[in-house]
């Protein structure tokens, strides 16, 4: 957390070696304006990091803080605990058993460090989600792993967010099959992540009273019935449910028509059924901007909203927009946590006027006061 003493340190991991993370990355912090905000931790390889500095030879190499411990990370400098084999192979462009299994390292180490309180956000760079699986990460990818982690035996759900300057989606399901998709949209499940959705407009991204749009499952928005069913059963009662605990949603609104009339300018955050109807329009109106939130956690995780991209590794071609957003979104989310709670931690006790023609007040009558 940001505090007079230190500024706000984001942990960075390296993700696949093999892609173009380390170039995002170096490419980010290339900027000192960067550490003049916070003080990155990159959990990764020297061997690594050296390496894809060679490539971009149009950039002044960055002189990297080798260090053992994340307490030990220093301000003003780009940080960097070696925490993989040095003997791990580095092979650009390539997916390896080796690349998975040092994606896990890296990021294990910055979960070990996140709950410790150590560093304060975390960054994740691209994995490949086939490479790392292994006996210990068996999940479609980081979102699923680090509820896990944190999900606190299912005290915390996660929610997909994805954010830009000018449109936030998030997901009812996530990765999921589509031939799955409608048997896992349901009325606990959209209730669930609409509550979670405003929880974090208002916590996350300091929103007071957020309005979210929600799409529809069929095309046409079922059409009357004529498209499917769904709209009326599962999604309409859904919105009214979380309504009454204080969720302002509306919809729901065929998804073609609404992203072509550019409707989600009017709202706060949209809310779409599956993966593919929300991070298609949400790629095609921000990519290389677009930022990946997992929302719903103790902790902050973002990350870029790009994958490995081998085909491009080690070319210094690859565009650092995006994981840069995904730095400044963490910074501006933990900032906004922290707002949020010193802003609700002493709220003010209500006032009551005694309506019996005097003129004495009560203040809080879930507590006896002596009449005036």
């Amino acid at each position: 957390m940001e505090t007079e003493e230190r500024l706000i340190r984001v942990g960075i991991t390296q993700g696949d070696m093999n892609g173009i993370g380390y170039e995002v990355i170096l490419k980010t912090f290339a900027e000192e304006v960067m550490t003049d905000i916070c003080t990155p931790v990159i959990y990764g390889s020297v061997q690594a990091a050296q390496l894809y500095q060679e490539t971009l030879a149009d950039m002044e190499p960055i002189a990297l803080n080798v260090i053992t411990a994340a307490d030990q990370a220093e301000e003003g400098k780009v940080n960097l605990i070696d925490c993989v084999p040095s003997d791990c192979p580095i092979a650009p462009g390539q997916s390896t058993a080796e690349g998975g299994m040092a994606a896990f390292v890296s990021l294990e180490a910055a979960v070990t460090d996140l709950k410790r309180g150590i560093i304060d956000t975390l960054v994740t760079a691209p994995i490949n989600k086939h490479n790392i699986q292994h006996d210990g990460f068996h999940f479609p990818g980081h979102t699923e792993y680090l509820e896990a982690c944190f999900g606190e035996n299912g005290l915390y759900h996660s929610l997909m967010i994805l954010t830009s300057e000018r449109l936030r989606v998030a997901l009812v399901t996530g990765h999921v099959p589509l031939s799955a998709v409608a048997t896992h949209v349901t009325q606990e499940a959209i209730v669930n992540k609409l509550k979670l959705f405003n929880t974090s407009l208002k916590e996350d991204f300091g929103i007071v009273r957020p309005r979210i749009a929600v799409l529809s499952l069929n095309p046409h928005a079922g059409d009357a019935g004529l498209l499917g069913e769904e709209e009326e059963t599962v999604i309409h009662p859904a919105m009214a449910e979380a309504e009454k605990e204080g969720v302002l949603s509306f919809g729901p609104y065929a998804a073609d028509g609404f992203f072509g009339a550019e409707s989600y300018r009017l709202f706060d955050g949209v809310l779409a059924m599956y993966h593919d109807q929300g991070l298609s329009p949400f790629k095609a109106l921000a990519m290389n901007e677009g930022v990946n939130f997992t929302a719903g956690l103790p902790i902050i995780r973002t990350s870029p909203d790009h994958g490995t991209a081998y085909d491009i590794a080690g070319r210094n071609c690859a565009s650092e927009a995006s994981f840069r957003q995904a730095v400044y979104v963490s910074i501006d989310v933990c900032r906004n946590r922290e707002a949020y709670r010193q802003a609700t931690a002493h709220p003010l006790r209500k006032e009551f006027v005694d309506k019996n023609g005097k003129d004495n007040v009560r203040l809080d009558l879930t507590k006896e006061e002596p009449e005036l």
